[in-house]
């Protein structure tokens, strides 16, 4: 069934929905976003991704790898409501994509596989929108494939997630004989064509009329126990009507209580139009979320998403094109016109916004104006970059930028010619202003160029991108992990006297130091010591406040090379202790010099572990193929911590040290004779045993 809703005019505030799709890779995230297109007229073709014909992985690398690789926003209108929806990457390695962009986002669609429920990435990109407070709503997708269970991946939602899943839906007939839902808050039925192009809407089937009204009842008890209102109503009638019902799930789910499950098949179009209407009422537009905070000069301030406030967006994404730079931004407050100058607060310099685009992934429409609400891509803007504000000049503001994740994989890069070298340096900036997670640097003892990434398929895509985008012929080095180094054992009191006489003011500073382990609490990776903690004990003002200040950055500064082999230090706590000050020749300056080499000296003094990182490896494999991938997992220095038995196929889960799993996609296929398929998810740092060689390899070959 095909709407022409997508001819009215663009919303008001209340009828915009900014969403993004999240998933593990291979749940069908494209899919379901390439049928929303569809529906909704955007598009007049159904991509797929088997074909290379998507919209949203438009560039040359996911069409040959059938993966979504970079985060593509799409606007598209549905019932009156303008959607902006950004289609995230799956895999692992690009999870910093799917951090940029759940930053600019009000709510989110989480599509999950009915036959393998919740799968690791799932839980990173769950995890990641509760950082942001994202609401969501579930969508089990595949109902159609053979093992397909609804209750089954519900139940992994609840106990993997931790969170309340509330089915709206319940399927009819099962994997192949999947034609369509029974809606359990109206009690009807949906019931899709063979191609999917039309449903009819009808009574519940005879033979699932009592368990549609067991599941109606299970769903209002549940919500009755989360909503007062809900509640109020089942104690007076025993029963929830479908309009209360239908409030109190938006509100559980704007305020993240509960999660909304739908289900269906995207890929045979079933089930598309309830989720486009579950988006419509339960998530939120940008009025229903806080206004957005920003900091000037230190102080708070909050801008309301109101066309008429000052201007106010941040930028989540740059795209060098063969037309120019794109730059990608949400808009919070304000209104943004073409030929607008604007601030870009950190960098304190303004640009000219050329034209003004609503994104379609790789293609795009001019538009006058954007508003608050509005997600926009701008042409004009120099050297804007990810997570950077842009502002009325007369009213600045700074916004939160999206964290940036810590490189762990670092490959050596060449130009083959030494004629190219230049043209590598400046792809290689071009490829760091894109994607913020990439950082690129010079080794100084071999004077080769390092990129650093967040896994092997993220350099791999990059060094492709330089290929394919600037002609270059580069070579790339053996992969090597980032490893850090951590204190098992401190020193205390530790002092160190910085004094330095060179002719007119001098330099004096005095500070005592204890240095011990420390473990950061809460979840922060799982990785164990992952952080680094200062304070003072001083008393009496012997080390004035600003000196202490000075005493902690120059501890920060000592913490980027490590006396094992240069590592960055993490995982310690700083204490200092007392100190003494010279009433001529002490300055901040002498004070961060003192802490910088005092903490260098107890570093050295200090029993030091070397740390490497560590991933969750999640293999399945058939059952005949079990032995043989234990084995090799243990030859990878790996801990098995799980096994589960899964319809012939068992599924291994096992901490694996990173720098063991160069290569193992293709182990893993020969052992198994290509039926054998892994994901892997960052787990933090481990100690590196001494059996292990310098580089994070073992000896084993």
């Amino acid at each position: 069934m095909r709407t022409d809703l997508h001819r009215h005019p663009v919303s008001p505030l209340n009828g915009v929905r900014n969403l993004g799709i999240l998933a593990h890779v291979d749940a069908g995230k494209t899919t379901v976003t390439e049928r929303i297109l569809y529906l909704t007229g955007t598009t007049h073709k159904r991509g797929e991704v088997h074909d290379g014909t998507t919209v949203t992985d438009f560039d040359s690398q996911e069409r040959d790898r059938g993966i979504t690789i970079f985060a593509a926003a799409v606007s598209c209108a549905w019932d009156g409501h303008r959607i902006n929806l950004i289609d995230t990457p799956g895999h692992v390695d690009f999870s910093d994509e799917v951090e940029r962009s759940l930053r600019v986002l009000d709510g989110a669609v989480a599509v999950f596989d009915a036959v393998a429920g919740v799968e690791p990435q799932s839980e990173t990109v769950w995890r990641q929108a509760d950082r942001h407070g994202v609401p969501r709503i579930a969508f089990v997708n595949k109902l159609d494939r053979a093992g397909a269970d609804l209750d089954t991946a519900v139940a992994s939602i609840r106990e993997r997630l931790h969170t309340v899943p509330l089915a709206v839906q319940m399927p009819i007939g099962k994997e192949d004989g999947f034609t369509g839902v029974v809606d359990l808050l109206h009690m009807r039925s949906l019931v899709w064509s063979d191609d999917g192009t039309a449903f009819e809407e009808g009574r519940v089937p005879d033979d699932l009329r009592e368990e549609a009204h067991r599941r109606r009842g299970l769903l209002e008890e549940t919500v009755a126990e989360l909503h007062p209102a809900a509640l109020e109503e089942f104690c007076a009638q025993s029963t929830v009507s479908a309009p209360t019902l239908a409030a109190a799930l938006r509100d559980l789910t704007r305020t993240g209580e509960a999660v909304v499950v739908l289900c269906g098949s995207a890929y045979r179009n079933r089930g598309i139009e309830p989720l486009l209407e579950a988006v419509v009422a339960y998530l939120p537009s940008p009025l229903d979320v806080p206004a957005v905070r920003g900091t000037l000069d230190g102080a708070v301030q909050e801008r309301p998403a109101d066309p008429a406030a000052p201007f106010a967006a941040l930028v989540f994404k740059v795209n060098s094109t063969a037309t120019g730079r794109l730059t990608c931004l949400r808009v919070y407050s304000g209104t943004l016109r073409k030929g607008d100058t604007v601030l870009d607060v950190g960098a304190r310099r303004t640009e000219r916004i050329g034209r003004i685009l609503r994104l379609q992934a790789g293609r795009h429409s001019d538009v006058d104006r954007a508003v608050a609400g509005d997600i926009v891509a701008v042409i004009g803007l120099k050297a804007a970059r990810a997570g950077a504000t842009l502002s009325a000049p007369a009213t600045p503001l700074v916004l939160e930028p999206p964290s940036v994740a810590d490189p762990v994989v670092s490959v050596a890069v060449e130009a083959r010619r030494n004629i190219d070298t230049d043209r590598l340096v400046s792809a290689l900036a071009r490829l760091v202003e894109e994607d913020p997670s990439l950082a690129v640097r010079t080794d100084p003892e071999t004077g080769q160029t390092v990129l650093s990434g967040m896994g092997e398929l993220h350099l791999e895509v990059a060094v492709e991108k330089i290929r394919r985008a600037h002609g270059l012929d580069a070579g790339v080095g053996r992969p090597q992990v980032a490893h850090r180094e951590t204190v098992v054992r401190g020193v205390s009191g530790l002092v160190y006297r910085h004094v330095k006489q060179d002719g007119g003011a001098g330099q004096f500073a005095h500070v005592v130091l204890d240095v011990e382990p420390w473990e950061a609490t809460g979840d922060d990776g799982g990785g164990g010591a992952t952080d680094f903690v200062f304070r003072s004990a001083v008393v009496g003002g012997r080390v004035p406040q600003e000196f202490v200040r000075a005493v902690e950055a120059g501890c920060r500064d000592a913490l980027a090379e490590g006396p094992l082999g240069g590592h960055p230090v993490t995982g310690l706590r700083v204490t200092l202790t007392d100190g003494a000050t010279h009433s001529k020749d002490s300055s901040e300056m002498a004070f961060r010099t003192a802490g910088r080499l005092g903490l260098r000296e107890a570093l050295r003094g200090s029993a030091m572990v070397l740390l490497e990182p560590v991933a969750e490896v999640t293999v399945t494999v058939p059952d005949d193929a079990v032995g043989g991938v234990l084995g090799d997992l243990a030859a990878r220095r790996g801990r098995v911590s799980g096994s589960t038995a899964r319809a012939g196929t068992s599924v291994i889960t096992a901490a694996v040290p990173l720098a063991e799993l160069f290569g193992y996609a293709t182990r893993l296929r020969s052992r198994t004779r290509g039926r054998g398929t892994f994901t892997t998810r960052p787990t933090g740092y481990a100690p590196v045993p001494s059996a292990v060689s310098s580089d994070g390899a073992s000896t084993r070959q």
